[in-house]
């Protein structure tokens, strides 16, 4: 596999704010064909008039959710469609509440698992068979150091994200020999609007940005070929000092 972004076709999901769209932007930025979804079809028709300023006519996206399977069929397969192949799949769409499960509610518990774990599966399930008629691929997971460490309140995200992890795990494995690299990204403390609405507070310029996320997704995807980083934790170097 070429370390050559020009001309490959990459889906991010989630792919219209914060991580994602910061993901989609780098690749927009080396040449790549990128095809983005998001839930809000205002939000996802801002991403991409910007995201064009930069790729023109290889960009493109549809409005999804990716806890729904036919969704994610719809976002791979148009895809691969529009660009004829998939090369990338970058699995970033998540969503995260943040209560004690006894007041969490059965439908919350279903929307976070679905987004942030079933969609995964979704997701991967029908870009492999497209990846492997390429000769290989690169799939992506965003994860979070919320999958290696608990905190109170977390109980439906660290499952979610714990489930991700051992997930990317074992797909690295089952497709190794397929030509197809999984690496998972586990992001520390990032500042988007992902636990707040946008311009809620001032920028946090100690935590780590989406720009950082898109750059180790890129030089990853630029590692030779016979070597494999499949999983990188990410934190912001200097945090404030606890009291």
């Amino acid at each position: 596999m070429s370390g050559d972004l020009k001309g490959k076709t990459a889906v991010v999901t989630g792919g219209t704010r914060g991580i994602g769209f910061s993901i989609a932007r780098g690749f927009a930025a080396e040449g790549a064909n990128v095809f983005i979804c998001g839930r809000d079809a205002a939000r996802l028709d801002s991403a991409l008039a910007e995201l064009r300023k930069i790729g023109k006519d290889a960009v493109d996206g549809v409005r999804a959710d990716v806890s729904r399977f036919e969704d994610c069929q719809k976002v791979v397969h148009g895809a691969a469609k529009r660009f004829s192949g998939l090369d990338i799949l970058v699995n970033n769409a998540g969503i995260g509440f943040f209560k004690p499960v006894d007041q969490m509610s059965p439908a919350e518990w279903d929307e976070l698992i679905g987004t942030n774990l079933s969609g995964v599966f979704y997701c991967c399930r029908e870009a492999i068979p497209l990846m492997r008629e390429r000769g290989g691929g690169y799939i992506f997971n965003i994860s979070s150091l919320a999958g290696i460490n608990a905190f109170p309140g977390g109980t439906a995200y660290n499952a979610s994200k714990f489930g991700l992890n051992g997930f990317s795990e074992a797909l690295m494995q089952d497709v190794r020999y397929d030509g197809i690299r999984v690496s998972y990204i586990m992001p520390g403390s990032v500042d988007t609007d992902f636990a707040a609405s946008p311009g809620a507070r001032p920028r946090a310029t100690w935590k780590l940005t989406g720009e950082d996320i898109a750059k180790a997704v890129i030089d990853l995807y630029k590692f030779p070929s016979a070597s494999l980083a499949s999983r990188i934790e990410m934190r912001p170097s200097q945090p404030p000092r606890k009291k």
